[in-house]
């Protein structure tokens, strides 16, 4: 096949990937993928309307909790697209613009995901070493500065994304790993060198997804260090059941990420695709379907105001 040299986005195409081995039971396929982002949509509205509505929830674990919710719709916004195409349309074919668009989309929403957990890790450490000082320290104003450089700085991380990409070489159709556009999977389809945008790509993974995580960690060291030192077991335990929903949603992030990083660069070919795949399903889709469930479990706040919405009349 001819090498497509032009850098006109419009020239070449990509071939999103089905689920290997099940090609001819979409049917079947498209039954848990519609569930998953029903779930997703729903259980996030629910939340962000429960802490918008209710005003003894404007405090800052609850408005953290409010920008994950909106994180996580976004994800699900941003991969809801191609998948609906493979799995509903039965249409595998997306341009090279529409593709670079979306993956810029997923990385972008999904670092804002995981600033928003880092911010909810300050928060939960802040409330646990300082909780006379709490209120003061974590100001509405500062809530909404922070949300406001979560944006930021990934959206100016990840522009240059699509920019670098415009400027490669591709066959004019190539087929994708997934389905929907990630930049790795769509960088190594290219035809021509790629230094520039692996180095931009594993810099910009390190300065938020790398630097988060370790935070993240440090956050908790920091907690768990406090924790032990409350002469109370009661008190001890009470600290930490306020953390255990954040831990929840930090390892629903980071587990699939951290076994997806692991299996490309160590163990890609070792696999069948359908372990590759269905990580990154992991990574992208369970998030936003299972915090919304994780923090109606295990936060009272939220667990009572859902059961007052089902239940009117016993409340």
């Amino acid at each position: 096949m001819a090498v497509s040299k032009h850098s006109n986005a419009s020239s070449f195409f990509f071939i999103l990937m089905d689920l290997p081995g099940l090609e001819t039971s979409h049917c079947w396929t498209a039954i848990p993928i519609c569930l998953i982002y029903i779930l997703s949509v729903l259980g996030n509205i629910i939340i962000m309307h429960i802490v918008k509505s209710v005003p003894s929830l404007h405090t800052p674990m609850y408005l953290f909790l409010s920008m994950l919710s909106m994180a996580d719709l976004g994800l699900s916004a941003s991969t809801l697209p191609s998948m609906v195409a493979v799995f509903l349309l039965g249409q595998r074919l997306i341009g090279a613009a529409a593709c670079f668009m979306q993956l810029f989309f997923i990385h972008t929403f999904s670092v804002i995901e995981s600033a928003i957990l880092l911010a909810m890790a300050f928060d939960r450490c802040v409330a646990i070493r300082e909780p006379l000082r709490y209120a003061t320290i974590l100001t509405t104003r500062r809530i909404g500065a922070i949300g406001l450089a979560v944006v930021v700085r990934s959206a100016a991380l990840h522009l240059p994304l699509p920019v670098l990409l415009g400027r490669l070489a591709f066959q004019p159709v190539s087929a994708l790993s997934h389905s929907y556009c990630v930049h790795p999977d769509v960088l190594r389809l290219s035809c021509s060198s790629t230094v520039v945008n692996s180095g931009f790509g594993l810099f910009v993974m390190l300065s938020t997804l790398g630097m988060d995580a370790v935070l993240i960690l440090l956050s908790y060291v920091l907690i768990l260090k406090t924790v032990l030192s409350i002469a109370s077991n009661a008190e001890r335990l009470k600290a930490f059941n306020t953390c255990i929903s954040h831990i929840c949603a930090v390892l629903l992030f980071y587990t699939p990420l951290v076994s997806l990083s692991m299996i490309h660069r160590f163990g890609r070919k070792k696999l069948p695709a359908q372990v590759y795949m269905l990580l990154s399903y992991l990574h992208f889709l369970m998030p936003p379907m299972l915090n919304p469930i994780v923090y109606s479990v295990k936060t009272k706040e939220i667990r009572v105001r859902i059961l007052k919405m089902l239940h009117p009349k016993k409340h």
